[in-house]
């Protein structure tokens, strides 16, 4: 692939195209930015996420820290942040409550009509005509989806801008790679390397980019070294942002949250003798500590229920007695050593752990048997006698707190103390389930015991804690637990869609709904434009026809790379936008987690710049004036059907027979039930008050403007300076415009 000769005329006929598509992909973008004036959708997260991110309160994320931090910095540079504001559940009101949502907003608004633009560009860098790069930009500009997904406090719009910046770096560098060690050859490089690299730091997904760019080794080693070096500095900012303990603190290790203020583990006596007063986490989960408190199992046993609780609170402890005598018949300080048998009484409740030949309440099978709390002060039994055995220990060691891992073996059933995740129903609170596993080598048989106060222990007695972890520890954890919990994802939810249905746009996404005090309903529901979905399908495998037929026309030396450059481009673009869409849509299907329609649309991206290909390909032989007539004609009817949709996009109201209209499929699920009548009974929506001087400026500045007639100006604009510059562009880019 060889760089388009852009001469002087060329590039101020590009700098035209890319000035007019930026300013209409701003007003699309910007228009009544305020509405809804709700939360919405997934902003319960990522607005959530800046909130914690000011407060320094830590949380756990599926997603690399980039796009959170961007929005959070947004939020903090408003000067009117609300801190307070937790973004709880959607529908809150951000006006009450003096949220800069509208700033926040800005970001991926402006990172999405910028996409527009790079998409032009890209075009432009694979050797296709400008007619075939502003009806890319314009399909992309018209793409409801895109649309609707960019105006929210989400973080694909960055997803998405990052992917077509490196994109677009890509294909500048494969259009100069033959000018070895130019200045445009480090640049274009270079700067591939920072997109893929802050690409990844925004959805691991990024990732998937790696794959597409694999064929030339010396590229890919500046990848990495982009990718690693941005990924340690981000996480590195993450940490230093977030030093304080919060609610994602329970997903760490006890290591790593030794490192927040306010974790609250305190030092402890090293020493475990019978008569301490222990509380034990569990080892192999985040599912916190050995629990108990005054409420039954409704079936099985009957008897109260034993959980695991991810916080350390009174019901967590436990005291450890000798089998046959109780702890007050102590008389001096006595070691716990490995084979020791002892029980564990409830100290709130009076009751001792205890297991029997009884299936457990959830993981109902032969191998886990029920744990429970049984007995009164002064009865208990056999079945509430344990073994203690240390893990990796040698016989007779005295157990150390924090230091040693333990098991506990129920001396009668042979099984071990066992919790894995797997929650309770509502009458266990959600808590994890504790069983008595008869395979107890398992490392989720392990436990530490956390604290422990002894009444024989002098003040001065050795106390221990954690170790904290260095920096490589605490990313390597951090990004453990992120994959674990993004596998982890696997509850249905009303709006999941698989990837099978991605491609034919088979589902949506309701993002918000809402019903006026009048009566009449509004929603955001997420659907892309069908015809440009379809038609960006239809391009995609389209192109993957043009890669099969012209091998074998090589193959059969009837066409040749060295002899007709415009195969060449076209078989190139083709090759680099086909392995894009795969490599960023057929992982999926390897994913047993939630996924929703969104997910398809970095694919998405590399199916609608597959559609200028097909479209250079599909005019080859028309003039130019017939290109931009065609173009022209497949925008103005992109154009009508986004208009149609807008009003999901845009969270407007449309009356009930437009609404039930827009359903081109039985699967699109969104309501009409709220919507008017008739079409002379939609009043126009009362401008929201706005607490925000820079956001009253910015609806000012948007609302002002007919975006229908500026979009019309502006196309005709292009089109008319692209007809009186046309015949010289043609001979300077190429001859089969």
């Amino acid at each position: 692939m060889h760089a388009p000769p852009y001469g002087p005329s060329t590039r101020q006929i590009n700098t035209q195209i890319v000035l007019t598509l930026t300013t209409i992909a701003f007003l699309l973008r910007l228009f009544r930015l305020s509405n809804p004036s709700q939360v919405v959708f997934d902003e319960v997260h990522f607005g959530g996420f800046s909130t914690k991110y000011i407060n320094g309160s830590f949380f756990m994320d599926v997603h690399p820290p980039l796009g959170k931090l961007m929005f959070a910095a947004t939020g903090l540079m408003s000067g009117s942040y609300n801190a307070s504001f937790s973004f709880a559940k959607i529908g809150n009101d951000y006006l009450e409550s003096h949220v800069p949502y509208i700033t926040m907003r800005l970001l991926p608004s402006s990172m999405g009509a910028l996409l527009v633009p790079i998409s032009y560009v890209t075009c432009r860098n694979l050797g296709l005509s400008n007619v075939a790069g502003v009806l890319v930009a314009g399909m992309l500009l018209l793409e409801n989806g895109l649309l609707t997904q960019s105006r929210l406090i989400l973080l694909d719009s960055g997803l998405l801008f990052f992917t077509g910046l490196t994109v677009m770096f890509w294909s500048r560098f494969l259009a100069v790679q033959d000018d070895f060690f130019s200045l445009d050859w480090w640049g274009s490089l270079f700067l591939a390397g920072v997109s893929l690299g802050l690409t990844c730091s925004v959805k691991w997904v990024g990732l998937f980019l790696i794959a597409n760019h694999t064929k030339r080794v010396p590229s890919l080693q500046k990848f990495w070294t982009h990718f690693i070096a941005r990924a340690l500095c981000l996480i590195f900012v993450h940490f230093w942002a977030l030093p304080n303990k919060g609610g994602g603190s329970g997903f760490m290790s006890p290591e790593f949250q030794m490192t927040l203020k306010g974790n609250g583990i305190k030092d402890t006596y090293v020493d475990v003798g019978y008569g301490s007063v222990i509380t034990m986490r569990h080892h192999a989960t985040s599912g916190g500590y050995l629990h108990s408190h005054a409420f039954a199992y409704p079936g099985g046993s009957k008897q109260q229920q034993v959980t695991c609780y991810p916080f350390n609170d009174k019901n967590s402890e436990f005291l450890i007695e000798k089998p046959n005598s109780q702890a007050h018949d102590l008389k001096a300080f006595e070691p716990i050593k490995d084979g020791d048998i002892i029980r564990l009484k409830h100290v709130p409740t009076n009751r001792r752990l205890h297991s029997h030949d009884v299936r457990a309440p959830v993981t109902d099978n032969k191998y886990h048997n029920e744990v429970s709390a049984y007995g009164t002060n002064n009865t208990t039994d056999v079945n509430d006698h344990w073994r203690v055995q240390i893990v990796g220990a040698k016989k007779n060691a005295h157990v150390r707190a924090i230091q040693h891992q333990i098991k506990l073996i129920h001396v009668n059933r042979k099984c071990a103390l066992f919790s894995k995740k797997v929650k309770l129903p509502e009458w266990g609170f959600g808590q994890q389930e504790v069983t008595c596993a008869t395979n107890g080598n398992r490392p989720e048989s392990n436990w530490r015991i956390e604290t422990n106060e002894n009444r024989f222990l002098p003040a001065n007695s050795k106390k221990v804690n954690y170790i904290k972890p260095g920096f490589w520890s605490k990313f390597v954890e951090l990004h453990q637990k992120m994959w674990q919990i993004n596998n982890g994802l696997t509850k249905s939810h009303p709006y999941e869609s698989r990837p099978p249905d991605w491609p034919f746009l088979q589902r949506g996404i309701n993002f918000w709904t809402i019903k006026e005090k009048s009566g009449v309903g509004r929603q955001v529901y997420l659907l892309g434009n069908p015809l440009i979905w379809w038609t960006a399908s239809l391009s995609v495998f389209t192109c993957v026809v043009v890669l099969v037929v012209g091998m074998l026309l090589v193959k059969r030396n009837i066409l040749s790379f060295d002899t007709d450059p415009f195969f060449a481009r076209i078989w190139n673009a083709c090759q680099l936008l086909t392995s894009g869409w795969f490599f960023h849509y057929f992982p999926f299907f390897l994913m047993h987690r939630q996924l929703f329609l969104h997910h398809y649309f970095p694919a998405l991206y590399f199916s609608l710049l597959s559609i200028g290909v097909v479209f250079e390909l599909a005019t080859c032989r028309l003039s130019r004036r017939w290109k931009l007539l065609v173009a022209g004609g497949i925008l103005g009817v992109c154009f009508l059907v986004f208009l149609d949709f807008s009003p999901l996009s845009y969270g407007f109201m449309m009356h009930k027979h437009h609404c039930e209209r827009l359903k081109w499929r039985s699967d699109w699920d969104w309501t009409c039930v709220n919507s008017p009548e008739e079409e002379h009974e939609l009043l126009p929506h009362p401008a929201e008050k706005l607490h925000h001087e820079d956001d009253h400026k910015l609806e000012n500045f948007v609302t002002k403007f007919d975006v229908v007639k500026s979009l019309a100006e502006a196309v005709k604009a292009v089109v008319a300076q692209g007809s009186v510059n046309g015949s010289s562009q043609a001979a300077t880019v190429s001859p089969k415009q």
